[in-house]
């Protein structure tokens, strides 16, 4: 088990697929953006897509009905083309009805189910911070296609 409840199988992401890559875990790669940005504002604006699509390849993080409600409000948000503060009021109004979106368990204790997901966190990281935008609107649309 590494670090933050990555399981990883032959150097991937047992739930995602990424590769870790200069010896950071998919995890791991998850904060290079976060942090970029705090650098960028025009960035932050799709903080929603970066986090959740990070979050749907990793369902072992949610309680099956926590899984269910991030996927929904994904897709409503993508086909409906919602801007963030509806997406967030959304949010809050449907998380009323949820007892717990993440999971109790310990992360020995998740069940994962191996998984390869066409793009990952890898190719937010790899495109760096200027091309990060153009990426997590790529990774969206992926995720989304993928889901249906």
């Amino acid at each position: 088990m590494g670090e933050n409840g990555v399981v990883t199988d032959s150097g991937r992401c047992m739930e995602c697929g990424a590769v870790g890559l200069d010896g950071f875990s998919c995890w791991e790669l998850f904060g290079f953006p976060l942090v970029w940005e705090h650098n960028a504002p025009e960035l932050y604006a799709f903080h929603f897509w970066l986090v959740s699509c990070y979050m749907i390849q990793h369902p072992s993080r949610f309680t099956e009905e926590g899984y269910r409600h991030l996927v929904r409000l994904f897709i409503d948000a993508y086909d409906q083309d919602w801007k963030t503060a509806y997406i967030l009021k959304r949010n809050r109004e449907l998380m009323k009805n949820i007892d717990k979106l993440t999971t109790p368990l310990p992360d020995q204790d998740r069940k994962r189910k191996p998984a390869f997901w066409s793009l990952t966190i890898e190719d937010i990281y790899l495109g760096g911070e200027q091309h990060a935008i153009a990426n997590i609107m790529r990774w969206k649309e992926r995720i989304r296609y993928e889901l249906s």
